[in-house]
């Protein structure tokens, strides 16, 4: 028997929550640890039926803003034309601009938008804190520092090239915050790993930003990669960083029963069977993993993994295995819809999906807040 499947049952978390004293209230709103959802909870009581209609929706709205994307950019081109590319011979400018350009952006969109939102939730499950997001780990920051070794240190100029030294360097700069937060007594608990990653952040990027100043070249690059950018990315490269985000989501899927039990408290968690310390190193692993290759090859695009999971949660409720997928679909339409306006309102120039993210993400992550108490969240 795994440690995926072991358990002692609700009457092992009941137990628990007597014992422990340290366990969350609303054991009864607990998943069973097998998986069923025990439904005298208001969040894990939402009907299979209303979660399929909701992943029906969220197909759909991915699908039609992954046509908009193709058939939307700077360049105005009439839709028959675009259809016709896809459709048959695509030698000419505009087949060109179609295969070469729209299509492998909306294919980076729909992969880093998925990825993003995907370790957001597994994050912010991990940590038991709403306002977690992927680059908790310092993922971000290290990318940022190994882009910035790579060209003013080495002189790397090609962009295939520099795209592997920032995932490594978000890798690096995720497991350095994984050791840090397991040292001392109690080994390694949300909140250490909270403050790991906030300093560890801070000391890659004040590195970064000194080096930045210093050398025109690397600041031109930081600039550009900074600002997040589903531009200039050719298919192959998007499609040597796809192992690594299929390995993070399917980590990610793997441990959705776990991250329901950890939702009630370390306590309950450890009497449901759970080997804390296994779980929270795949968690962690995942979201090397998948915000890591985003990064690398999108650059920090913030607030997508922060606001859907958020949105998602209030739509779904918080079973971990529905929210999971649902993140998945939600994500990259944020993440497409602010790519195409920012195509739109500037044409014939573009601006960066990542402003254009976070314009669209913060109002709506402080609507969320007002709306809903933070603890609720």
């Amino acid at each position: 028997m795994t440690e995926e499947t072991r358990s002692s049952g609700p009457v092992a978390a009941e137990r628990a929550g007597r014992a422990g004293g340290k366990a969350s209230p609303g054991v009864s709103d607990a998943p069973h640890p097998g998986g069923r959802g025990v439904r005298s909870g208001a969040g894990f009581g939402r009907s299979r039926v209303h979660r399929l209609l909701l992943l029906a929706g969220a197909l759909g709205l991915l699908v039609l803003l992954c046509a908009l994307s193709i058939a939307v950019g700077s360049r105005q081109i009439p839709l028959g034309q675009v259809l016709a590319v896809l459709t048959g011979p695509h030698d000419t400018q505009i087949g060109r601009i179609v295969w070469d350009v729209r299509v492998p952006r909306t294919l980076l969109g729909v992969l880093a938008g998925s990825a993003l939102g995907v370790a957001g939730a597994v994050m912010q499950a991990l940590t038991r804190n709403p306002l977690a997001d992927p680059g908790l780990l310092g993922v971000s920051a290290g990318a940022a520092f190994a882009l910035m070794l790579a060209v003013g240190v080495m002189g790397m100029t090609s962009l295939y090239g520099y795209v592997w030294f920032a995932f490594a360097g978000a890798l690096a700069a995720s497991v350095v915050v994984y050791v840090v937060g397991g040292l001392g007594r109690g080994g390694q608990t949300p909140v250490k790993l909270a403050l790991a990653g906030i300093a560890v952040t801070f000391m890659l990027e004040s590195v970064t930003r000194g080096v930045s100043l210093i050398d025109p070249q690397v600041l031109n690059r930081y600039r550009y990669w900074a600002s997040g950018s589903l531009a200039g990315q050719e298919t192959a490269t998007i499609l040597q960083v796809l192992p690594f985000l299929v390995g993070g989501a399917i980590l990610a899927v793997s441990i959705t029963p776990a991250l329901n039990n950890i939702a009630l408290g370390d306590d309950v968690a450890a009497a449901l069977g759970r080997r804390l310390g296994r779980i929270r190193m795949r968690g962690a692993l995942s979201v090397m993993l998948l915000t890591g290759a985003a990064v690398a090859v999108a650059g920090p695009i913030v607030f997508i993994g922060l606001v859907v999971p958020h949105a998602v949660r209030a739509l779904s409720g918080p079973d971990q295995r529905w929210l999971i997928p649902l993140t998945a679909l939600l994500a990259p339409c944020l993440l497409l819809a602010a790519d195409i306006i920012g195509r739109v309102v500037a044409r014939p120039q573009e601006i960066d999906v990542g402003i254009v993210a976070a314009f669209l993400g913060a109002p709506f992550f402080i609507a969320l807040i007002r709306r809903r108490r933070l603890a609720e969240l």
